[in-house]
């Protein structure tokens, strides 16, 4: 039998169909024969065209899927456009249909409105707008009357004669008086009784000795008098302070009966307290004069025996301060010669003659004057001038003064605007006093009385005058405390500070520098 081929041909699509008729084993004959051309058999070249296929028809199924699913999300998203712009027409008729809302005005307190630093600009340029006016009229009516060379006069009568630098050297005499008592009490040559009898002695005579000097040295002068005081009462506080805090330790080693276990002369000791690794110190290891003079010239009143100490002093944080210190010293100088002699000698015959209406006018007039100088002199000293001491000695604690700004009462002002003599009083005077069962309104009208004391004995020794007007300044405070806690809170609280800071305490000290022109010049110039 031979093999026959029939082709057959339709109309349409061409379809070829070739069929095989072999004699005998026919699958046998035809696998013979794709070996003898070395070629593959047809089946598997179909089958790699089918997959060929079937991958295209994936393919396209996938592309067909895709753009289904972006059909689908263009759709979701006309949807979605079109509802926003629904809702943006109907927020428009809505906002169109109701413009009210429930809310307070902005300076009305409840609103909670607290950002007023465009206003507090104002006050500023409306402050220097009217400071400035006042300066140029300064100008016009007397002239320049700035002299650098008259602020030596203030300190010095005699160019050869320095009363008030030699009252101070003097005062190195108290200081090693307290650490060589403290020393025979810590080695207990002589007893506690003897050792607070021999400390008041020192701190009495440190206060009578130099107001005894200035009183009776003619080439004092008021200025020298008033820093050399200042010098010997900030000596009296830090050394009672100083006498206070070794007897606290004193007592717990005595509670805990332990025994001196290190000579008061140990080298190690002389130098942990000042040294650069600032090593601890334990009573009595601190008696020393390294120790002693740290704290006399730190900014501080109350011992202990280790401070917070400073990682390294800061070039720059140094020189700025004493830039500050320098050009504030100047502009103090200068303002009190330009602007507040020249209306203190206008005002002396108004006094005089008591002209009530004018007297009340000149007080106002020196009141805004005042006020500067002295907040400049709060700047120069409790911000430049003790930050650059602490930078120096690497002092830690830089509190030296909080927000009294915003004080609304009288009691926040002056528990805040200086730290030093707040913590003195609060940790040698106020507390012990509330543990031996003082009244505590009792306690802060003694500590009030001490303060009026001091600020007296700064201003009336030095003038070389008595006429208690900084006493009862200060006394005035009581009564005015109770009345702005009680009845004024807020921003009327603050302003009633303000007020008692403009035309209170700075004006009594007006009038003793009145009182002092009065009395040595005779009247009006």
């Amino acid at each position: 039998m031979s093999d026959t081929a029939e082709i057959t041909t339709t109309t349409g699509p061409v379809t070829r169909k070739r069929r095989t008729t072999v004699a005998g084993n026919g699958k046998q004959a035809n696998g013979a024969k794709w070996q003898e051309a070395g070629e593959k058999p047809p089946q598997r070249a179909a089958k790699g065209k089918m997959e060929q296929v079937s991958k295209r028809t994936s393919h396209n199924n996938n592309g067909k899927l895709d753009r289904s699913m972006e059909t689908i999300g263009q759709h979701h998203q006309h949807f979605s456009d079109s509802s926003k712009k629904e809702k943006s027409v109907v927020e428009d008729i809505n906002e169109k249909l109701s413009c009210h809302t429930l809310q307070e005005s902005l300076l009305s307190s409840a609103s909670g409105y607290s950002n007023y630093r465009g206003i507090l600009n104002w006050c500023v340029v409306m402050l220097v707008l009217s400071n400035a006016r006042l300066f140029l009229e300064n100008i016009i009516k007397y002239g320049i009357l700035v002299d650098p060379i008259q602020v030596v006069s203030l300190f010095l009568k005699d160019p050869y004669s320095w009363p008030s630098a030699c009252l101070i050297i003097v005062s190195n005499v108290f200081i090693l008086a307290a650490l060589y008592i403290e020393r025979r009490l810590a080695v207990g040559t002589i007893s506690d009784t003897t050792g607070r009898i021999l400390h008041m002695f020192n701190l009495t005579a440190l206060l009578v000795f130099p107001s005894s000097t200035v009183l009776t040295l003619t080439s004092m002068t008021p200025v020298g008098g008033v820093l050399s005081l200042a010098i010997y009462t900030i000596l009296f506080l830090k050394l009672y302070s100083y006498q206070d805090t070794n007897r606290w330790n004193r007592e717990i080693r005595l509670a805990k009966a332990k025994r001196l276990t290190r000579s008061h002369s140990c080298p190690s000791v002389a130098q942990s307290n000042g040294s650069a690794v600032h090593s601890i110190v334990s009573y009595p290891g601190n008696l020393t004069h390294r120790d002693m003079y740290y704290f006399v010239f730190a900014p501080t009143l109350c011992y202990q025996l280790n401070f917070p100490r400073s990682p390294r002093i800061r070039k720059r944080f140094l020189l700025r301060r004493l830039f500050e210190m320098l050009f504030l010293m100047q502009l103090l100088v200068g303002l009190i010669q330009q602007w507040v002699v020249p209306t203190v000698q206008n005002s002396m015959k108004p006094f005089k003659e008591m002209d009530f209406s004018r007297m009340v006018e000149r007080l106002l007039k020196l009141a805004v004057p005042n006020h500067l100088i002295w907040l400049i002199f709060f700047y120069w000293f409790f911000h430049s001038t003790l930050n650059f001491v602490a930078e120096l000695l690497q002092f830690g604690d830089r509190e030296f003064y909080r927000d009294w700004w915003n004080s609304e009462t009288v009691t926040y002002f002056w528990a805040n605007w200086n730290i030093p003599v707040h913590k003195w009083c609060l940790r040698h005077f106020y507390k012990p006093m509330l543990k031996k069962g003082v009244n505590k309104f009792l306690a802060q009208t003694a500590v009030f009385l001490v303060s009026a004391f001091f600020h007296e004995y700064l201003v009336s020794i030095p003038l070389k005058m008595f006429r208690l007007w900084a006493f009862m300044g200060m006394m005035f405070q009581v009564p005015l405390a109770w009345f702005v806690g009680r009845y004024l809170n807020g921003i009327y609280g603050n302003a009633a500070v303000w007020m008692s800071l403009i035309i209170g305490q700075p004006v009594a000290v007006l009038m003793y520098v009145h009182d002092y022109y009065v009395t040595h010049y005779g009247g009006p110039t």
